[in-house]
């Protein structure tokens, strides 16, 4: 019997005791969305903020420290080992202890160990701080994609995810500019160089909304004051019933470094994962590199593409869920993304042309991500997607250790970023391909 039948004798309404309307469903989905999802992406643009804003100080940094281009790639990577190796615990401890602390205890550490890189003088400093803020940080996005399973079922997903997802543009639109000006205001203020107060002052919005997280998160909708009680019957049998019969069955961590889905996931995210972090730490040097001088400029020019990521990844998730299709809405992205990789590349001198086309990437690369998750959800719940999210998240995410470093690597070998920009396109592709093979059943829910 549904939670919504009449489980009494007492007379009561046919609306009360009946199934929910589609208007009452959407306006409890509606309810839900603004309680939490703005929360989550502010919480993701600080995040993500203080993730890449390596890639801003390195126009100083690199020059004030005599860092190279490889240091610097190795130092942005190194902070995915950290990530890597602490994602999985991180985010099984999130599901036994609560979202609501355990973000909250995210934002606070990463938060301090963003300010301490105020004092780097070393590339070993440089090194040790990136790991352990990657070590920090470690579980904050696969476990809000986690918690975001506790609230929407599979099928609004794509849309929700893409909203949350567009915290990385909005980063970029505001970081970027705001990077460039506090590093040029600032800079020689107080004995402090620019970078260094860059560092220092973007780390304080993540321990403030950190501390705001624990007065304001609920663990999910059994805690949600916010809710009726129909409305969490609602919220809760809506998501039961999109849950296909092979999730209620028990699944060990064994069972799910078993199952090929996951490594055949964490190859198609390795590859996206590739592209975004290639974009997102390089883009200040590629802009720099097409002639554009001052740090605010470079800044103004860097969120351009961003702003027409933000527009593309909202469109693609709102048709993803409407027409319950994944595989084109992934490998279109992918391939225009490779294409703005190369044409960028191959014009790297000219501004007009380069901005124009790392927008067709950032279009392409940061629509990727959030339609991804849309898949492994589809098969995963409960403590399964605690784990199995963990896993493809820090597998995939070695591809931000590997992007940089690599892009460092070949711009000291050919003192260009060219080569690097090819084989970030090549990666895109790999993705698009692999997404074609994925099984039909996980591409259209």
């Amino acid at each position: 019997m549904s939670s919504y039948q009449a489980t009494s004798s007492q007379p009561i309404s046919a609306a009360a005791a009946g199934q929910p309307g589609a208007a009452e469903v959407e306006r409890t989905y509606k309810k839900v969305f603004w309680r939490i999802v703005p929360f989550l992406m502010l919480c993701y643009v600080v995040a993500y903020l203080d993730r890449v804003n390596v890639g801003f100080a390195k126009l100083q940094m690199s020059q004030d420290l005599a860092f190279s281009e490889t240091v610097f790639g190795l130092g942005a990577g190194v902070f995915f080992i950290g990530y890597f190796l602490f994602e999985l615990p991180s985010n099984i401890l999130m599901h036994k202890l609560g979202a609501r602390i355990w973000i909250a205890r995210i934002m606070i550490t990463w938060g301090l160990l963003s300010a301490v890189f105020v004092f780097v003088k070393t590339p070993m400093q440089f090194y040790i701080l990136r790991f352990l803020l990657g070590l920090a940080e470690a579980g904050f996005y696969p476990g809000v994609i986690l918690y975001l399973t506790y609230w929407f079922p599979s099928h609004r997903r794509a849309k929700i995810i893409a909203v949350f997802m567009s915290a990385i543009p909005v980063s970029g639109i505001f970081g970027n500019p705001l990077s460039g000006w506090i590093m040029q205001t600032f800079h020689n203020s107080s004995g402090f160089a620019g970078w260094q107060w860059m560092f220092l002052i973007e780390a304080i919005p993540a321990i403030a909304i950190g501390i705001a997280t624990i007065l304001y998160l609920d663990n999910g909708i059994a805690s949600a004051k916010w809710l009726n009680e129909r409305e969490k019957r609602l919220l809760t049998d809506e998501i039961a019933a999109a849950q296909p019969k092979e999730k209620a069955q028990a699944h060990s961590l064994g069972a799910v470094f078993r199952d090929p889905r996951t490594w055949w996931m964490s190859l198609i995210y390795f590859a996206f994962v590739t592209g975004q972090y290639g974009l997102t730490f390089w883009m200040p040097t590629l802009v720099k590199s097409t002639g554009v001088t001052g740090a605010f400029n470079i800044g103004l020019l860097s969120a351009i593409p961003f702003l027409c990521a933000i527009v593309v990844m909202n469109l693609m998730g709102h048709s993803a869920d409407k027409r319950r299709e994944r595989r084109w809405h992934l490998i279109v992205p992918a391939l225009f993304g490779a294409i703005g990789f190369t044409v960028a590349a191959s014009f790297a001198d000219n501004t007009v042309v380069s901005i124009a086309f790392l927008s067709l990437a950032a279009a392409g690369v940061l629509t990727c991500a959030p339609l991804f998750w849309s898949l492994p959800t589809a098969f995963m719940s409960g403590a399964t997607a605690a784990a199995g999210i963990a896993i493809i998240n820090s597998i995939g995410n070695l591809a931000g250790f590997a992007s940089p470093y690599m892009i460092g690597y070949l711009k000291d070998l050919t003192h260009s970023t060219q080569t690097g920009m090819y084989v970030l396109a090549g990666m895109l592709v790999i993705g698009a391909i692999a997404t074609w093979f994925t099984p039909a059943k996980l591409v259209n829910r």
